[in-house]
């Protein structure tokens, strides 16, 4: 039996109703206690404790990450993912509204499991809490760990300010690089030819990333900074750690700049007499965008009474670990607008006063709504599904 797209959001809808003091308290909670990547116990146990007491089973710490959890629904059928990003940043808290990401897609997966079972149908819907977006890549890890070998799509959220939203928008690739340096300490009045001069090799290091920003691709970026320095003057430093993030369009673009990276770094040691240890982090893939699937989201918040872009045509400038979540699978990573003063950008302590306020979380329940109709669409129907898939194929050649 085939059920009326109104009739189905009507149900959608008065059941988030229903919920609206538990997930906006929820909402609160989380944006009170800021956590930092992989350190989220207190969300991770507020949002099981949610479902838990909505009678939905729980798998806390899962895939071996103490503060991912796994909530499942349905039976049957094809799966749709929803992923709850928990961590703040340090210092100005959730300035980047993880506490609203994590709302819309705890609300989506209860009203999209709500909606299965009232109408009894086929699919099933999964939701992870996913850590560490802002430093780390907690998704990447789940990746690896199977943790989306289940779903067939993945559909989340992202907030920015003030903006009209979009369904899609396209993101860079970012990965971090950190170099050890190790030298020789010797005292720096007495006997200072007998040392090998660790900070030397990051300065040297430094300006040769300085000279290479001025041959690469205008949408490229690289950034830097000390991690560890040292702290006297009167020995020669025997040991410093500098990590650069370095953004590119693209991963495979990123992998060929990341590689002139790493040569302007040894070069640094090469230059001092030092030895240069890299320790590599996961890169950041970027967003592919699976038009079918913004089109069918950006329908679903027209339903809702919010008008947005198709695709947003500026790149975004930052990086998420959504991104290596598209490259496995059919992926949705739509931006929604909320009101910041001034229109402070995200990462600020406006932008986190922001992330609390009721009108942020009105705006981002109606995502919440139109993300689990997205789903609706894709346990239901076929064609529409295999075009999301054909979509995603088309992208990966």
């Amino acid at each position: 039996m085939e059920h009326h797209r109104d009739q189905v959001r009507r149900v959608i809808n008065e059941y988030l109703a229903g919920l609206d003091d538990s997930l906006r308290r929820v909402n609160l909670d989380i944006h009170s206690n800021p956590e930092l990547a992989y350190e989220e116990h207190y969300a991770h146990d507020t949002i099981s404790t949610l479902l838990e007491d909505l009678g939905v089973p729980v798998t806390r710490s899962a895939y071996g990450l103490a503060t991912c959890f796994e909530a499942t629904g349905g039976s049957g059928g094809r799966c749709v993912n929803f992923n709850a990003e928990l961590d703040a940043l340090p210092g100005i808290g959730h300035a980047c509204g993880h506490n609203l990401i994590a709302t819309a897609s705890v609300a989506a997966f209860l009203a999209l499991r709500h909606a299965i079972a009232e109408f009894a149908v086929q699919g099933r819907v999964q939701l992870l809490g996913t850590p560490a977006e802002e430093d780390g890549g907690g998704k990447i890890d789940l990746l690896k760990r199977g943790a989306y070998d289940k779903a067939d799509v993945s559909l989340m959220v992202f907030r920015d300010r003030g903006v009209i939203g979009a369904a899609g928008q396209r993101s860079v690739a970012c990965v971090d690089l950190v170099c050890t340096y190790t030298g020789v300490s010797a005292h720096a009045g007495a006997n200072p030819w007998e040392g090998v001069n660790a900070l030397d090799a990051f300065v040297t290091a430094y300006m040769n990333v300085s000279a290479l920003r001025q041959q690469i691709q205008p949408q490229e970026r690289i950034h830097g900074t000390i991690l560890e320095a040292p702290k006297i003057t009167n020995a020669i430093p025997e040991k410093t750690v500098a990590k650069f993030s370095i953004r590119s369009p693209t991963m495979s673009s990123l992998a060929a700049l990341s590689e002139r990276v790493r040569n302007c770094l040894q070069a640094g040691a090469l230059a001092t007499g030092c030895h240069a240890a890299f320790e590599d982090t996961p890169a950041y893939a970027d967003l592919r965008v699976n038009e079918p699937l913004c089109a069918e989201y950006r329908q679903s918040m027209q339903d809702q009474g919010e008008m947005l872009l198709l695709e947003d045509e500026e790149m975004m400038t930052g990086s998420t670990d959504q991104g290596n979540v598209s490259y496995a699978l059919p992926a949705l990573h739509a931006i929604i607008g909320i009101p910041v003063p001034n229109s402070a950008k995200n990462h600020t302590h406006a932008f986190c006063v922001a992330s609390g306020e009721l009108d942020a979380y009105r705006i981002i329940m109606k995502a919440a709504a139109a993300m689990a109709m997205t789903g609706w669409a894709l346990l239901t129907d076929d064609i529409f599904s295999a075009r999301v898939k054909a979509a995603h194929g088309q992208a990966a050649n």
